[in-house]
C-alpha cells in the first residue's frame, strides 16, 4: 500500500502514525515543509521518501509533491494528515488522483457547524437551538430569537478559535464591530450547567466501530481561553452506557468509515447528553497518547492495522484514569516538576514543554497522570496547579 501522509512532522506525536504503518508494512510517503534535516531518526526510517514544499497552503505545490510519487511508486492508496487543518487540502488531493476516501463534496456535513446539527437531529440526538449568521441583520434576528447568553462560533472552524460568549446588546456590538462580515457565524443558545464531554473512536473500512472512548474537560475550553484558569481533562476509565448509545447512532448518522472521530456533548445534570459538534479525525493534542496510557492501547497503531486491512487486537481491560493538567509560562506554582515526579512516581506518563502554537489555547506545560478514581483526579490536579 502507497500511503501518502501529508504533515507528518506535525504534531510531533503524531509522527507514530507513519511509524505504525511502515511496520505494518505500508510504503509511507510524506510531504511537508520542515527541512528533511530536522526530521527524527524514527521519521526518517518510517518514510520510504519525502518530499519538501515550501508552504502546505501553495496546494499546486502539493499535487507536484502527489503526482511525483505517483509516478514513482505507482498509484496512491490513501492520503492523510489526521490533521483537521488539512481536511480540505486532503480532500483535494484524493479527488484530484481518484484516491479512496472523502472528497470535497462530502465535508460539508463534517466541516460546517450549522451542518451538524441535521445529522445529531437524524441521529434522535438533542442539540442547541442555534442560527446561522451572515449578516449584519441576521445577527439581531439570531440573537433576538435565541435570546441571551449566547455562543458565536464560526460556522467553519478548529477548536474555540474566534469563539465568543455574547450576554447583551453591547457585547453583539463590540463583536459586530470587529466581525469581518464575509465569515459566516453559528449562534447558538448557551448551555447552562453542561459538562463538556466526548464520544471518541476509530472507525473500520466498513464504518464499525472498533475502539471507542470518551474524556471529559473539567471546564469548556471556551473557558479556558477567555479565562485564567489552568486547563484540566481527563479520560474515563469506562464510558456512560447511555453516551455510547447516543454516540454510536450519531455515527450512523454521518455515515463515515475508515477514520477516526472525535463527537462533542454536554453532560448534563439529569445525565442526559446534547450533542454539539462532530470532528472527523482523532483527538487533537495530546488526548490520542492520553487514552493510550488510560487503556493500555496502541491507537496508533490500531489505525495502521485498520487501513491495511489487518485484524485488530482485543483491547485488554486494564484501564485507569488519566488526567491532563496544562500550566501556563506566565504562572509561579508551588510545586516543581521534579516535586511531581516524585509524588506520582510511576503514574506519571509524561511531562511536555509544548509548542508556541498551543501557548494561547492550552498553556506551555502539560502532564499527564493515571490515577483510579475522582478523588485522586482532584487531588493531582490541585497539586499540579496550585
Amino acid at each position: 500500500m502507497n500511503f501518502v501522509y501529508i504533515s507528518p512532522y506535525f504534531p510531533q506525536n503524531f509522527q507514530e502514525f507513519a511509524v505504525k504503518l511502515h511496520q505494518n508494512g505500508a510504503t509511507v510517503l510524506g510531504i511537508g515543509s520542515e527541512a528533511y534535516d530536522i526530521l527524527p531518526a524514527s521519521l526518517k526510517e518510517a518514510l520510504t521518501e519525502y518530499y519538501r514544499v515550501d508552504n502546505l497552503e501553495d496546494t499546486l505545490a502539493v499535487k507536484k509533491a502527489v503526482a511525483f510519487f505517483f509516478h514513482k511508486y505507482g498509484p496512491i492508496d490513501r492520503i492523510e494528515s489526521q490533521e483537521e487543518y488539512w481536511l480540505e487540502l486532503d480532500a483535494q488531493l484524493r479527488e484530484q488522483f481518484n484516491i479512496v476516501g472523502m472528497k470535497p463534496k462530502e465535508l460539508k456535513k463534517i466541516k460546517h457547524k450549522s451542518e451538524m446539527k441535521k445529522y445529531f437531529k437524524k441521529a434522535k440526538c438533542p442539540v442547541a437551538k442555534g442560527r446561522l449568521v451572515k449578516t449584519k441583520v441576521s445577527l439581531k434576528r439570531a440573537a433576538k430569537a435565541l435570546g441571551y447568553p449566547v455562543v458565536l462560533k464560526p460556522d467553519v472552524g478548529v477548536g474555540a478559535g474566534n469563539t465568543y460568549r455574547i450576554d447583551n446588546d453591547d457585547d453583539l456590538e463590540k463583536f459586530e464591530a470587529q466581525w469581518d462580515h464575509t465569515t459566516p457565524y453559528f449562534m447558538e443558545e448557551f448551555i447552562e450547567g453542561g459538562q463538556l464531554c466526548t464520544f471518541d473512536g476509530l472507525l473500520d473500512q466498513e464504518g464499525n466501530i472498533v475502539w471507542y472512548g470518551s474524556l471529559t474537560y473539567e471546564e469548556p475550553t471556551l473557558d479556558w481561553v477567555n479565562g485564567d484558569r489552568d486547563g484540566v481533562y481527563w479520560i474515563e476509565k469506562e464510558v456512560d452506557p447511555k453516551l455510547k448509545e447516543i454516540g454510536e447512532n450519531v455515527v450512523k448518522a454521518f455515515g463515515i468509515k475508515e477514520r477516526f472521530f472525535h463527537i462533542e456533548f454536554f453532560r448534563m445534570p439529569d445525565n442526559s447528553y446534547l450533542g454539539i459538534e462532530y470532528n472527523n479525525r482523532a483527538v487533537g493534542g495530546f488526548g490520542h497518547d492520553a487514552y493510550d496510557y488510560a487503556h493500555s492501547i496502541d491507537l496508533y497503531d490500531m489505525y495502521a492495522k485498520v487501513v491495511l486491512g489487518k485484524e485488530i487486537p482485543a483491547n485488554p481491560n486494564d484501564s485507569r484514569y488519566c488526567v491532563v493538567t496544562f500550566r501556563q509560562a506566565d504562572k509561579n506554582y508551588q510545586h516543581s516538576v521534579a516535586d511531581i515526579k516524585e509524588r506520582y512516581a510511576n503514574d506519571v506518563k509524561a511531562v511536555k514543554d509544548l509548542p508556541k502554537v498551543y501557548h494561547d489555547l492550552l498553556g506551555s506545560q502539560l502532564f499527564a497522570i493515571l490515577c483510579d478514581n475522582d478523588n485522586e483526579r482532584q487531588a493531582i490536579t490541585d497539586y499540579i496547579r496550585a
